[in-house]
């Protein structure tokens, strides 16, 4: 299986203090993995540099079948190129509808001077519902977003970014102040979303990693500690003693 994404011998250093370290690993093409690691080990880092945000000393960050550089496109250009990426907080128009929210990034999908321009079609809406029914809000599509539970913003965000048809998704902390119940609907979102794209999860929390039943890869001082199942790292000596910091 060749890979969508492919990350090799990336190091950053910001004031001396080495984020990256040597970084390599790469994710398919409809894969969902979970990225772990303690405070520090270079895991938002490591989203930075995949989206752009962060541009690495060395090394190389490559994408899709025609193995283009990250490293020489704008974080516009990346987003374009189908990376999504969902940050912990959720970022939706608290003011506006469910529904407008999702349609707003449909909209943005287009080209500056097509916005300007643009009215939604019968397509457009369809699309909106399509969504709100993928990430579990088609009953709340008329609800002002703000009236949502925490849980809930989440999916819709996830959704937002779901209207650019990304083809890598990286979530950051998707389990943050869930309750149990928002939870088990996101690990399903998740599962079910990777059966079409790449979804990578960087998160600390060992149960909600389990639920989750995937690939992880666990960070360490900017680098690659060890890779496989949960069962298989967590009995690694490496993992235990960094995790227990001994």
């Amino acid at each position: 299986m060749s890979a969508l994404l492919e990350v090799s011998g990336v190091s950053v250093s910001f004031d001396g203090f080495r984020a990256i370290n040597n970084l390599s690993f790469s994710i398919g093409d409809a894969e969902l993995r979970a990225v772990i690691g303690p405070n520090g080990a270079g895991k938002t880092t490591f989203m930075d540099i995949v989206t752009g945000k962060t541009r690495p000393d060395e090394g190389r960050v490559l994408w899709g079948e025609r193995s283009v550089s990250l490293l020489k496109l704008s974080e516009a250009q990346i987003a374009r190129a189908g990376v999504g990426r969902k940050f912990q907080r959720p970022t939706v128009f608290e003011d506006q509808s469910v529904a407008d929210n999702l349609m707003m990034a449909l909209k943005n999908k287009r080209g500056p001077l097509a916005v300007l321009f643009w009215t939604p079609k019968a397509a457009d809406h369809a699309k909106v519902t399509e969504l709100a029914e993928e990430v579990g809000l088609a009953d709340q599509l008329a609800r002002k977003s703000g009236e949502l539970s925490h849980g809930q913003k989440q999916w819709l965000e996830i959704g937002m970014l779901l209207a650019q048809e990304p083809r890598l998704l990286l979530v950051d902390e998707p389990a943050a102040g869930m309750t149990l119940a928002e939870r088990e609907h996101t690990t399903t979102l998740l599962v079910n979303l990777a059966r079409t794209r790449a979804v990578v999860v960087v998160e600390h929390d060992m149960e909600f990693v389990r639920r989750l039943n995937c690939k992880v890869t666990v960070l360490h001082e900017g680098a690659v500690l060890a890779e496989g199942s949960l069962d298989h790292v967590t009995k690694n000596q490496q993992v235990i003693d960094v995790y227990l910091g001994r």
